[in-house]
């Protein structure tokens, strides 16, 4: 039936029967996605058994127990006596070894592709370039890296050697990079010289340099050389060639032996607070989740064609890579604007690789939908499913995605999870009726709930989006900062992780989700937290104190807007201000605006009241101001907004 009269999807008999939870489901008695969701939370042991089987995991040791937490909810133990590696379930599949793995389109429009064997062969030869060079297990190694092949057999071989990868956001400047890497103490990193984006070369060669200034303990470079950089040869004389790194792949030992618990990646994000948080993800947990939101939520098969468009560096990136390639499917990646040379880009990718699954962020939904005669103009009808995560999307983008590339035909599964969690808490199934903007289930195997203030749960009615115990997915820890950790999701409700997001339970199974419940800002989906921008900021020479909110925008969701209170002249520091965090953290990160106001709304304790600044700039209702001691802020920022507009 696909979208009724009320703009909700409707399940066909022909996606029921052939859906992989459908499949799932016969082979755990389950008659539906309730019934299985309920079994995987009374009998986690036999769902999780009959998911990694179902899911063909490669263990070169079997498990012996599901879960151990003798160190208590937050600190689970998974898997317990096994053994694997998370890459051979991707490259030792003899049934897909002739399939293409991976399809690379670049901007300019130049396209390779790689089967699983030659995957294998790729990844074999880069792993064992980084074992002579000394990289070994439990070294943590940085990939700043352009969305493709090159970017993907890097991810790979790090973790086949036993190393932790550190991904990194191609747009970050100096200070982010370093941030992450000197936090985690990398021995390596592994860059592209530079990229293409809407018909011009971006080169990274000042940034690497910067940061390889600032970090002397990063002992390895290698870089890849980008087609379009024109730099003389000798200027890579301090680097190691990425391409030169590589031996044979008969060189290579057999991939690395890791406890389930074992980390493969730190991945940084950004909390309200402090430094970035570097999300810890392990061998038997991040890619066992992947695996099975692919099967259960995204409904990939062997054979299935899945393209969202992503960056490396964010944890899209690998969730991504994980998704097609743990299932057999085909990746396809593109590294360029997703308007260039027009906004038909990501139609003519779906129409000239016959795309079955195809994810988007609502940031980029809202672009093709501002430019619905040319980004639709291509040939859609191979498309199965669409997939949208990163932020929240509101119905009207929805339901256009589903009526315009969807044919009105297609789902659009919803998909909330994060950094710190991997997969989703929150997301749909193509076996029951998906509302605009909702999720029709929970993840089966997370506990998740909404609760109100007090710790209880919540219908029909705004609460934190909780996860009520332990779930296979979820971050071991904070890099060496397991009290900041602790701190940041278990310490609200005692025993409850508390994720910071808004949501709601409405009838009949639905969710929707409603923003951020703390302060951290999503620019176009990525995430920064305003104590990262402000460090910055009271750096200018004359800015006192900084306060950094997130707004909305019609383009990026949310944009950053900066309050400033400053002892000098205030044009000089307004024109420095965008510069810097441009220069520091990368272009996407300029703010729409930056105000200079007399004063900060702050407590008694005398902390900056962001929620108030959010509020005014708004104009929606301040909420509870007992604990503000300057309320005279208020009115100072009312007026000088108001005469910037």
């Amino acid at each position: 039936m696909a979208l009724d009269s009320n703009d909700i999807w409707q399940p066909t008999a022909d996606y029921i029967d052939r859906a992989q939870v459908t499949a799932l489901s016969k082979r755990l008695g389950a008659t539906d996605i309730d019934a299985l969701y309920d079994l995987s939370l009374a009998e986690p042991e036999r769902y999780w058994r009959e998911v990694t089987s179902f899911c063909n995991i490669r263990w070169s040791r079997d498990y012996d127990r599901y879960c151990d937490l003798s160190r208590g909810a937050p600190f689970p133990a998974w898997f317990v006596g096994g053994e694997l590696n998370w890459v051979d379930t991707i490259l030792d599949n003899p049934e897909w070894a002739a399939r293409t793995a991976i399809i690379a389109e670049r901007e300019d429009g130049s396209v390779r592709e790689v089967t699983y064997q030659e995957l294998k062969d790729e990844v074999r030869s880069l792993a064992a370039g980084l074992l002579r060079l000394g990289l070994k297990r439990g070294d943590r190694v940085g990939l700043l890296m352009e969305n493709g092949i090159e970017a993907s057999v890097s991810l790979l071989a790090v973790s086949y050697i036993g190393a932790i990868v550190v991904p990194l956001f191609s747009g970050f400047g100096t200070d982010a990079i370093v941030a992450r890497l000197g936090s985690c103490g990398a021995r390596a990193l592994l860059a592209t010289t530079g990229f293409q984006r809407r018909g011009r070369f971006i080169s990274t060669r000042d940034t690497i340099a910067s940061v390889r200034k600032e970090l002397p303990n990063l002992e390895l470079v290698a870089l890849k050389r980008s087609p379009e950089d024109t730099a003389p040869t000798d200027a890579d004389a301090d680097y190691l060639d990425w391409q030169l790194v590589r031996q044979s792949p008969h060189s290579a030992p057999p991939s690395a032996r890791m406890s389930p618990n074992d980390p493969f990646m730190v991945i940084f994000t950004s909390g309200t607070t402090g430094k970035p948080k570097g999300a810890v993800h392990v061998h038997g947990g991040f890619p066992i989740k992947i695996a099975h939101d692919s099967a259960v939520h995204f409904d990939v098969g062997a054979g299935d064609v899945f393209c969202w468009p992503a960056d490396m560096g964010w944890i899209a990136g690998s969730l991504i890579l994980g998704s097609a390639l743990l299932r057999g499917a085909t990746l396809v990646c593109y590294d360029g604007a997703p308007d260039y040379p027009d906004w038909s880009r990501m139609g003519r990718l779906i129409e000239t690789y016959r795309v079955t699954h195809y994810g988007s962020a609502p940031t980029l939904i809202r672009g093709l939908a501002s430019n619905e005669a040319v980004s639709t103009a291509p040939d859609l009808s191979s498309l199965r499913l669409l997939i949208t995560a990163g932020e929240s999307i509101a119905a009207e983008h929805f339901v256009w995605f589903e009526r315009a590339f969807g044919r009105s035909e297609c789902p659009l599964i919803n998909y909330t999870g994060g950094t710190e969690v991997s997969g989703c808490l929150l997301s749909s199934v193509v076996t029951k009726p998906i509302v605009p903007a909702g999720f029709n289930t929970r993840s089966p195997g997370v506990a998740v709930d909404v609760l109100d203030p007090a710790g209880q749960p919540l219908t029909g009615a705004i609460g934190e989006l909780a996860v009520l115990a332990p779930f296979v997915g979820m971050t071991a820890s904070f890099w060496q900062d397991e009290q900041r950790y602790l701190e940041t999701y278990w310490s609200t409700v005692p025993g409850v992780w508390i994720h910071g997001d808004l949501a709601m339970r409405a009838g009949e199974g639905h969710y929707l989700l409603l923003g951020r419940s703390d302060d951290t800002i999503k620019v176009a989906g990525k995430r920064v937290g305003p104590a990262e921008v402000e460090e910055i900021l009271v750096e200018i020479e004359g800015v006192i104190e900084a306060a950094v909110i997130g707004a909305e925008d019609p383009v990026k969701g949310q944009a950053l807007i900066a309050f400033l209170t400053c002892s000098g002249p205030a044009d000089d520091i307004l024109k420095l201000a965008t510069a810097r965090i441009q220069e520091r953290l990368g272009k996407p990160f300029a703010p729409r605006a930056v105000f200079v106001v007399p004063q900060l709304p702050k407590t008694r304790s005398s902390k900056i009241m962001r929620r108030v600044i959010r509020s005014v700039y708004s104009g929606s209702p301040a909420g509870d101001l007992s604990s503000l001691v300057n309320p005279e802020a208020i009115a100072d920022i009312e007026r000088i907004v108001r005469q910037g507009a």
